[in-house]
């Protein structure tokens, strides 16, 4: 009975952290966090992505973008649908990566307005500790960044992206391979502050070497302000967005509100 082997092996902790469990391990983070969001309701998610080290008072541009985050949260928080569920649904909830900077911002302006919002965490070497302003229930973390992007991505309606580092360019291409494939329904996607991305992803480049179609710069737009980005999303077809309700088969693989195949 003090057998390893004898462990129940939902208790057994060794056995679950061990390799032959890394699938299992995998889904606990798909369920966890699904589990809790439809929960709370929510069909749909405005996603902010950005820089976890900008500050309120930081250098140059950093108090610009910060407010302008906390600004976009406020605006798309109150006029996108996550102040009140309807039908039994809330859509357009605030949803970042969970940490400071940008992120925090982001959150802030929705609990600002009154609105849950979401925070996905990651587990890091130096680990990562959520920001103040999302919603507790709604403030995950995930050790696998796979299933954390999965998250961001299946209920996302638009993308705000500020300027930010490798974390957020690995997120910002994620959303565009899978609009490019056609694994998402096309959406939103806005570069906040149009100088420094243009300075530092030169699309026009990529197109003229034959690495991406012309057509595919046009999966991005850019804006300068919170107002702004509000304004191109929905130019783009923010409010056209409609989904299953949680738990509904949508005919693709994951069933629910996403609006993204995966």
């Amino acid at each position: 009975m003090a057998s390893p082997s004898f462990r129940l092996p939902a208790l057994d902790q060794d056995f679950l952290l061990g390799d032959s469990m890394r699938g299992v391990r995998f889904l606990l983070e798909y369920a966890k966090a699904e589990e809790a969001l439809r929960a709370w309701a929510i069909r749909s998610t405005i996603v902010v992505f950005g820089s976890a080290r900008v500050r309120e008072d930081g250098p140059g541009p950093q108090p610009h973008w910060y407010a302008e985050a906390r600004n976009f949260g406020r605006i798309a928080s109150e006029r996108g649908g996550a102040l009140e569920v309807r039908d039994g649904l809330r859509d357009n909830v605030i949803a970042t990566g969970g940490g400071d900077g940008i992120m925090g911002a982001a959150n802030r302006g929705a609990a600002e307005a009154g609105a849950p919002s979401i925070g996905f965490n990651i587990t890091l070497p130096h680990e990562q500790e959520p920001n103040a302003y999302s919603t507790p229930d709604l403030t995950f973390r995930f050790h696998y960044f796979a299933m954390r992007k999965m998250h961001l991505a299946m209920r996302a309606n638009a993308l705000l992206v500020f300027p930010g580092g490798f974390g957020t360019f690995d997120e910002l291409f994620e959303l565009l391979t899978l609009c490019q494939t056609g694994k998402s329904r096309a959406l939103p996607i806005v570069l906040f502050d149009r100088a420094f991305w243009s300075k530092v992803v030169n699309m026009e480049a990529l197109a003229e070497y034959g690495l991406i179609g012309p057509s595919d710069t046009s999966l991005v737009t850019y804006a300068d302000s919170a107002e702004e980005a509000w304004s191109r999303m929905v130019e783009i077809g923010l409010d056209a967005y409609s989904h299953g309700a949680p738990g509904q088969d949508n005919g693709d693989e994951t069933a629910g509100p996403a609006p993204v195949s995966i």
